[in-house]
């Protein structure tokens, strides 16, 4: 028996059409056969009695069953065996038995007793990651196929299957004679996988993936040796921060951190999320600062286009959702003028997030059947809102960037027709660990928010269903506003 420091032996089992045995009909057992016919095993099960799937998938031939207790002859024909019984007295004896005959065995949750171990696996399509401690550390086992699972998305199995696909292909267009021939093939296929083909496919766009391997794989070789390397293009991701919680993060989103090779992030975006990001990638903050809008957009459009140009894969991480207040379709029309390639991932915006932290249902059978989402940056923009409209009742009010402006919203809510009555919620860092909610009606917005000293960032909720953040509440402290009933009965 060799000693605990002797590492496994990995390798890929090809089972198709070959016997495997799994003593053992319950729960676990079902999970190994299910694993097994996906690799098209011949999968025989023995044991008194099937659990329910089990036992339909006998009736209908997908496997075979051996009824009764363990039977040494029932390794007849298999090349792999697996232990999944509860008895460990008949564990070993099926592990004794499959050693005398050269079988391989698995004895689940058992090291000592097992010849090989089943690994924890990524898949993604024909591509396989397969991780294993040994069976001495299963939770350090998990733990990295979690963080692999949340690293390597579905356009990997979509970049293997074209691979594969033309595999023959690659080897006569970069015939591997020699150690020459062997630099060849790894520069050349260094381009594919280089290109644009990972990032076409994540999109879903096969027929220009697929061009785009015909350009790489038929460029002229002479003029390959011949010519300068052109550097190729990069690309932007245009993602959605969310509020400020690193985990309310896409999937989608960390794993575009983790390829970028710039950041551009506006000041709002937390450290948290930025401590998830890849750590070489170069971190450029370009947030807005009044007065200066237009130049400071010139200027991260510039940006954008510089880096991209020079071959870099880059992101443009936004608070929030790029699309709602955050001149993401400005930055994509400066991408598209220069060719650049892009792509966008959404995130939570501020009003679902703040909303939800603060224990307010944007919409509500009995209060509110619609949402809007209005900004109120400036005092002109102000000027452009359909004010009637926002003052009608039965909605939520959704307002962004209106902390400087919190005396105008309310004076001209009330003058268009809405009950001063009306609940407001005001939060503010919502999500972060400092997260503060004020409430009260409408008539005291102004008034309380001076009153708490409420500062950006802050969303502001107003409709009936604002009244909710007082007995919903869950995160952080209650509401403010939920203070003072109680103190005026003190009174």
């Amino acid at each position: 028996m060799p000693d605990d420091s002797t590492p496994l032996y990995p390798l890929f089992a090809d089972l198709r059409g070959r016997t495997v045995l799994v003593v053992g009909g319950g729960t676990v057992a079902r999970r190994k056969v299910e694993a097994l016919l996906e690799a098209g095993a011949r999968v025989v099960v023995g044991a008194p009695r099937l659990e329910p799937t089990l036992a339909d998938w006998a009736t209908r031939h997908r496997i075979a069953h051996r009824a009764g207790e363990f039977d040494p002859d029932w390794l007849a024909d298999a090349w792999l065996a697996i232990a999944a019984t509860d008895d460990a007295a008949a564990n070993h004896a099926i592990a004794d038995a499959a050693e005398r005959r050269y079988v391989w065995v698995n004895v689940v949750d058992d090291v000592e007793l097992s010849r090989f171990q089943v690994p924890a696996r990524v898949e993604r399509g024909p591509l396989q990651i397969a991780i294993s401690s040994g069976g001495g550390a299963p939770m350090l086992a998990r733990l990295i196929h979690e963080r692999l699972e949340a690293q390597f998305d579905e356009s990997y199995g979509a970049l293997a299957q074209l691979l594969t696909r033309h595999r023959e292909r690659i080897r006569a267009r970069w015939p591997a004679h020699g150690e020459h021939g062997l630099a060849a093939r790894r520069r050349g296929i260094a381009r594919l996988l280089a290109g644009p083909l990972q990032s076409l496919l994540r999109k879903r766009q096969h027929i220009a993936a697929e061009h785009a391997f015909e350009k790489i794989l038929d460029a002229d070789s002479a003029h390959e040796a011949s010519s300068p390397v052109e550097t190729p293009i990069g690309s932007v991701a245009l993602v959605g921060a969310g509020p400020g919680d690193p985990g309310l993060l896409t999937l989608r989103a960390l794993r575009v951190l983790n390829e970028a090779d710039v950041i551009l992030h506006d000041r709002l975006v937390s450290p948290e999320v930025l401590q998830l990001a890849r750590r070489d990638a170069e971190r450029i903050e370009v947030g807005k600062q009044a007065g200066h809008h237009h130049a400071t957009q010139e200027r991260i459009n510039a940006l954008l286009i510089e880096h991209a140009l020079a071959g870099r894969r880059v992101v443009r991480l936004k608070g929030g959702d790029p699309f709602v207040f955050g001149r993401g379709g400005e930055e994509l029309e400066a991408l598209r003028a220069h060719g650049i390639p892009f792509e966008v991932v959404p995130g939570i915006t501020a009003a679902v997030a703040c909303a939800a932290y603060a224990g307010v249902p944007l919409t509500h059978r009995d209060h509110a059947q619609s949402v809007r989402l209005v900004t109120a940056q400036c005092k002109t923009s102000l000027d452009t809102l359909d004010w009637p409209a926002l003052a009608q009742e039965r909605q939520t009010l959704a307002v962004y960037m209106g902390v400087a402006m919190l005396d105008t919203l309310q004076a001209r809510l009330i003058a268009h027709g809405r009950d001063a009555a009306t609940p407001f919620a005001l939060i503010e860092n919502g999500s972060h660990a400092g997260q503060r909610v004020v409430t009260g009606p409408l008539s005291q917005l102004a008034e309380r928010t001076r009153g708490h000293d409420v500062q950006s960032p802050a969303l502001l909720i107003i409709g009936e269903v604002a009244a909710l953040a007082e007995t919903l509440h869950w995160y952080g402290e209650a509401p403010l506003g939920a203070l003072q009933p109680v103190l005026d009965k003190a009174a």
